[in-house]
């Protein structure tokens, strides 16, 4: 599991920890996803993936990546509707 992801809820009852990887300012499809779990009411902290080598390794070719409790559940444009289904059952 990522260190910048790990579970802070959700499998425990609480609410999922959510995570958006990403590159401000460079990424249109970011924006767009940060929009998205703005308007949803999702509590995402979100991570600048030049700040970690493993990080930009790992997503350079992805961004942007939603993570939820640790797991990577979306690559690029999110699905509303897979979202709230991914915040209700996150493993």
């Amino acid at each position: 599991m990522d260190r910048h992801a790990m579970t802070t809820g959700g499998g425990s009852g609480g609410p999922a920890r959510v995570v958006l990887y990403t590159i401000p300012g460079k990424c249109p499809l970011c924006d767009e996803a940060r929009e998205l779990l703005h308007r949803e009411g999702v509590a995402f902290s979100e991570v600048d993936i030049r700040t970690d080598r493993a990080l930009l390794r790992a997503y350079r070719e992805e961004i942007p990546v939603v993570a939820v409790d640790g797991q990577k559940a979306f690559v690029g444009r999110i699905d509303p509707g897979r979202l709230a289904t991914a915040l209700r059952n996150p493993h």
